[in-house]
């Protein structure tokens, strides 16, 4: 019997990438899992088929976080389909990067609109099925410690989800749901691929300057979702977990 046997849990942004892996991790330890996505349907059935194939169970939900609809839409589907909700992954996001000049006000507010208006409106949908014992998890960055050039916007929103993660932490506590962060390096994915982050010259300098000299794999992310997703984490709120093999 898994440690999350009975459990419900949302991840967004689950079609690939990190979300992917947490999803999958969370069913392997007995969590029922919505996976959602926002536009990549057939990435998500792979989500879902190979969380059934494992013996576990899973449903996909297509849904915009940035649109109160789709997040209220995303909560009724877990538990209508489930029957209660226990856990939140806050995972959707996207990243833009150039330098001050090319800053404008669609780069901004599409950053902000599913990075933190996105975590904001799906957390709220859920509060009211969350019980004692529930954990959200918000998936925020480094960055928002290392501060690098040619990203104020993305670093701007992982700020705020630092610091949103400690407000609803305080706001939650006393109802007993964890509020916590996991804040990842550079981490191999299909998305950092894409945006030629891996492999390059700023892979070569983020692995130059991280003690354990690599970048991240999902597989070193999903765990510590899973831990602060149990009871195993029973006493952790308001924490940003940096995962960046000390990169920071």
């Amino acid at each position: 019997m898994g440690k999350l046997s009975g459990k419900v849990a949302i991840v967004t942004g689950a079609s690939k990438g990190i979300g992917a892996g947490i999803a999958r991790a969370l069913a392997a330890e007995g969590a029922a899992v919505i996976v959602n996505y926002a536009a990549s349907a057939e990435e998500a059935a792979v989500v879902v088929n190979s969380i059934v194939e494992a013996g576990g169970n899973a449903l996909a939900v297509q849904g915009d976080v940035s649109r109160k609809e789709s997040a209220v839409t995303l909560v009724s589907a877990a538990v209508e389909a489930f029957g209660r909700l226990d856990i939140v992954v806050n995972n959707s996001g996207i990243y833009e990067f150039g330098p001050i000049e090319d800053i404008t006000e669609e780069h901004f507010h599409r950053q902000f609109n599913v990075n933190v208006l996105g975590l904001i409106q799906v957390t709220q949908a859920a509060v009211p099925h969350l019980g004692e014992g529930s954990s959200i998890i918000n998936i925020s960055s480094v960055c928002s410690h290392v501060t690098p050039p040619n990203a104020a916007v993305y670093v701007g929103t992982k700020g705020a989800v630092d610091a949103i993660t400690g407000s609803f932490s305080k706001e939650l506590g006393p109802r007993q749901i964890r509020v916590n962060a996991i804040n990842p390096g550079l981490t191999r994915t299909e998305g950092t691929q894409t945006a030629n982050m891996i492999p390059t010259e700023r892979e070569r300098a983020v692995i130059a300057q991280t003690p354990l000299r690599r970048v991240g794999e999902v597989s070193d992310i999903a765990p510590i979702a899973v831990f602060l997703a149990s009871d195993d984490a029973r006493w952790l709120t308001g924490e940003i977990l940096i995962a960046a093999g000390g990169f920071h």
